[in-house]
Parts: C-alpha cells; structure tokens; sequence
C-alpha cells in the first residue's frame, strides 16, 4: 500500500499484524487489488499468457505437421545402407533366458526334472503362439514354385516343425532341446542366394557345403534358401555336439523376403534340435549364409551366440 503523503514527505503505512497483512495482501479494499493487482492488471496478464501459449502451441504443431507430412506409415524413409538398421540383417534365437537373466544367453535346465525345463517348453511355446495369434487374411501357402503373389504374404505351418512340437515338450524332457532361429527383419531387403555348390565360400561349414550340393543335384528348385549353419565356437564345443537336425529345413525360404510390411507378414523361422553331452557347457553359434550377409562375430552380424547346458 503507498506511503500517505503529509505535507512534503511521505509517512509510512501503519503497522500490521502478519494475519492483517496477509488478509490486505488476499483483497485491498481501499486499492480494490487482489494479490497486489487491480482486476485491469489481472485481465491483461491472462490476456498475454493466452496469446503467448496460443501462439506457442501453433508454432509446435506446424512443425510437427511438416514433419509428419515426411513419414510414411507403410515403409521407413530411411533404407537398407541408407538407414540406421543397415542392409545386413541379425540373428536371434527363441527361448530366451528369463527376464531376470536379460543379458544371458545360457539355455540351462535338467532334462530329468519337469518343472525345471517347464519354463522353457512355455516360453517356446509362447513364442509359436504369437506366429498362430497374427492375423492369417493375407497369408498364404508358399512354396519354391509358388511365391506369394502381390499383396499377400507366406503363412507358417507350426506343425512342420515336428519332434520340435509342444506335445513332445520340444525335445528338453530328452536332453535334446529345439532352439528356434529368426532372420530380423529389414525392409526391403532381398537375399542374394548360395545356390550354386562351386560358388560357395571357403569359411562356410562343410555340413552346409554338403547339404547345398545335394540339394543340388536332387532338387534344385528348393536352394534358394537363406542357408542356416549352427556349429561349436571351440574344438571342444564341436566335440560335446552330437548332432543337430533342422526343421523344417536347414534355412529360410527365398520366397519370406522381402519384407515389405504387409498386413499378416511372420518373419521365418528354423527349429535346431541339438543332441548334447550332458553336464557340458557348450557355446554355439549360428549364422545365416546368404552373399549379402556379412559376418562379424564381435558385433554379432549375421550370427547369433548363445550357451547350451542340459544336466
């Protein structure tokens, strides 16, 4: 409240009580203010504050909507070399350790004791469920002589995947546990095909070699597959490896790709059944083999690790 003014000079308001203070300071009859201001002050203060966040809002949203005008719902903008995913697709391998675990990638369990391998029959069969769960209306049987046609995608058959099968616990209750593989998924990506046994590289496993050249001379239409290998990181990781059959075949089909987010599309997948020494921890790696998919073991490119113990 001002000073009064007696004569020249200015004498002070009169002393208040902290509650009468703050009573005068809530509403001042004799200024007519609430909270300091005066009801003209108060109106151009909101006024200013509406205009301000009006106009900020405004401002937000055109950018926003210029932004938005950018994108495409259907495919990235971004592609293959010219995208943060690159053109050289990953490996993964179902099921995954629990959640507590997130960072292992140890499939450990002993085969005698159902409630032991139980979590990972339910997490497999967890997994499939979400292939069966997907909406089937642009699916479509595929095979080698019949790709899907435009608009439409290749459906999956869980049941080709037997012994790797809920109904035999996928092998864990036998010591020889089913770990499924997948392709990650990049758009637009096509496989460039080893199909052809004299071009196939050096590094590439001589089981696979085999396979390719027999597939070959038997059926040749069935070789354009993303070809899949899964061996022992070490000589005594080989050794502790008995054998390893792949359902429904050793890869994923040409006609899977490429993946251009359509409606119904399920990424491929490979069931490895591994029949292992039991006791063991045996390290595994698997790696998809197609010419444009390069390997790098540090950065796992084009390979999936994971660990193998069964008691």
């Amino acid at each position: 409240m001002a000073d009064k003014k007696i004569g020249e000079y200015y004498a002070p308001p009169p002393k208040m009580g902290k509650w009468e203070g703050f009573k005068k300071f809530l509403w001042n009859s004799e200024t007519s203010q609430c909270l300091g201001r005066t009801g003209s002050s108060w109106a151009k203060i909101l006024l200013f504050y509406i205009i301000f966040y009006a106009a900020l809002t405004g401002f937000f949203a055109a950018i926003f909507t210029v932004f938005y005008t950018t994108l495409d719902n259907e495919k990235p903008k971004w592609m293959l070399d010219n995208g943060l995913i690159g053109s050289n697709p990953g490996l993964g391998f179902r099921p995954m350790p629990p959640e507590a675990n997130v960072e292992s990638t140890l499939v450990w369990y002993e085969s005698s004791k159902e409630d032991n391998y139980k979590y990972w029959v339910d997490e497999t069969a967890r997994f499939l469920k979400s292939y069966e769960d997907l909406e089937k209306q642009n699916q479509v049987n595929c095979s080698f002589e019949h790709p899907p046609p435009p608009g439409k995608v290749c459906g999956i058959d869980v049941g080709s995947f037997a012994p790797c099968t809920f109904d035999k616990n996928f092998g864990y209750h036998v010591a020889r546990p089913c770990i499924f593989l997948k392709l990650n998924k990049i758009y637009n990506w096509v496989p460039e095909i080893y199909n052809d046994s004299k071009t196939l590289p050096n590094e590439m496993p001589e089981e696979l070699k085999q396979h390719i050249k027999e597939k070959q001379s038997l059926r040749p239409n069935e070789t354009n597959v993303v070809w899949v290998s899964c061996e022992g990181e070490n000589p005594a990781d080989v050794e502790n490896i008995k054998a390893r059959d792949y359902y429904p075949r050793m890869g994923f089909p040409r006609y899977y790709f490429p993946f251009q987010n359509i409606q119904g599309y399920i990424p491929p997948i490979v069931a490895v059944q591994f029949t292992v020494e039991t006791g063991v921890l045996i390290n595994i790696e698997c790696k998809a083999w197609a010419r444009n998919i390069n390997h790098d073991r540090s950065e796992r490119r084009g390979s999936v690790h994971f660990e193998l113990m069964v008691d």
